[in-house]
């Protein structure tokens, strides 16, 4: 097996050759907490999708599912979960609706959630606590160090499910004590939904280390695992394989449409149960694909994780030597870089004007709020990432704030 990341990655990185479509040799991509780029396998993804479609037109559905199927084995990999217990989705909004409609919600009306949660959930709690027949409890996300004792301890038997992230999207912070969240929860009788999305590919996951066997994880492949849009999953406990969500799809039948149904509904058993309804199949060949790709490289999420940390390393050692004054760039030193996921971090009152600048010189980034996000990823070359520091102390020096000019 080929390691294609090395430890030392020179001009251009040996890995940048599989991905010549998105230039990553020719272009500073700093996206890799939001949009890494696909490795030019996923094209032969997408044309063999199209080839199946031409040739069996309505009959391509079984060849579908074989993709699908591989894309679960791809997910249950990386989380150390079987693949019966993966279901799939086109996004994580629709498989967290899915979860929730499936909630005793009459008679538990709470759900739990922090403020630091992606804006699809952020979002959709917002939205529920608006028409107010359920009591939406918002736990500040910092400190992280404490967030699951504080959101354990607000849990009771009124409690439908907590949600949480493991990385926290807009910081990278790595959200400690999951596990003794996840017992506290079943003391109560609630459930744990954890979104994974900031940590598959970017920190090692593991259902039994991290204490998360009884609980609900969702996430998705169009960060750091390569797959683009479309490929979502929702890791079931065995105990979910009871629940009847109220939104469901008529996939979850799919397998006895030929059958008469007769009294309530029926669901599909194993991840049929959480299925949706058609959707575009060359999502999971691209996914497939890829998953063979980081396989055939020997891209495991140990080596990710040692590439990742090495440049986000080489990143922050560069912001700090840029001597920048904190009113207008600064990084939490506080957190110890082994506390963080696959992105830095950085704050500004202009992170936009910042993020912007920065695209001019051919540096790609983006910003929450008041944070510019830093996300390298394994095809880059440690050339371009002292480079992108170069090009930011020259966009932070290109203005002045107003408020701060001396």
């Amino acid at each position: 097996m080929t390691i294609a990341a090395p430890r030392d990655c020179d001009t251009p990185n040996p890995l940048a050759r599989h991905y010549s479509r998105f230039r990553v040799a020719d272009r500073i991509l700093l996206t890799g907490h939001s949009h890494q780029a696909w490795p030019d396998v996923a094209l032969e993804g997408h044309t063999e999708a199209w080839s199946d479609a031409a040739e069996l037109v309505d009959e391509k559905w079984d060849r579908a599912l074989e993709k699908a199927d591989r894309v679960r084995r791809g997910f249950a990999r990386l989380l150390g979960a079987r693949p019966e217990e993966v279901a799939l989705g086109q996004n994580t909004h629709e498989l967290v609706t899915r979860f929730l409609s499936a909630l005793p919600l009459r008679d538990r009306p709470r759900l739990i959630t922090t403020d630091g949660e992606f804006h699809s959930l952020r979002r959709q709690m917002d939205r529920l606590a608006e028409e107010r027949f359920l009591d939406v409890v918002k736990i500040a996300a910092l400190p992280v160090d404490t967030l699951a004792e504080r959101l354990a301890a607000v849990a009771d038997d009124r409690t439908a499910a907590v949600l949480v992230s493991s990385v926290l999207f807009g910081n990278a912070q790595i959200v400690p004590g999951l596990g003794t969240l996840s017992t506290a929860c079943r003391r109560v009788g609630a459930e744990l939904l954890v979104d994974a999305y900031h940590h598959l590919n970017a920190v090692p996951f593991s259902l039994d280390r991290e204490g998360l066997a009884d609980a609900f994880v969702v996430g998705g492949g169009y960060k750091y695992c390569q797959l683009g849009e479309g490929n979502c999953f929702l890791r079931v406990p065995p105990r979910g394989e009871t629940l009847r969500p109220l939104l469901t799809g008529w996939y979850s039948e799919f397998a006895r449409l030929t059958q008469r149904t007769v009294g309530e509904v029926p669901y599909g058993e194993g991840p049929a149960r959480w299925a949706g309804a058609t959707y575009d199949t060359a999502s999971h060949y691209r996914a497939g694909r890829v998953f063979d790709f980081f396989e055939e490289q020997g891209l495991t999420p140990d080596l990710l994780r040692e590439v990742s940390r090495r440049q986000v390393g080489i990143l922050a050692a560069g912001v700090d030597a840029l001597d920048l004054d904190p009113r207008h760039l600064a990084r939490d030193r506080e957190v110890p870089l082994d506390r963080v996921g696959g992105f830095l971090a950085l704050r500004s009152p202009h992170a936009g004007a910042i993020s912007a600048d920065l695209r001019t010189r051919g540096v790609w980034t983006d910003y929450r709020g008041d944070i510019v996000r830093l996300g390298p990823a394994p095809y880059l070359s440690d050339e371009q990432l002292r480079l992108a520091i170069d090009a930011l102390g020259a966009a932070v020096t290109n203005w002045k704030s107003p408020e701060t000019t001396d």
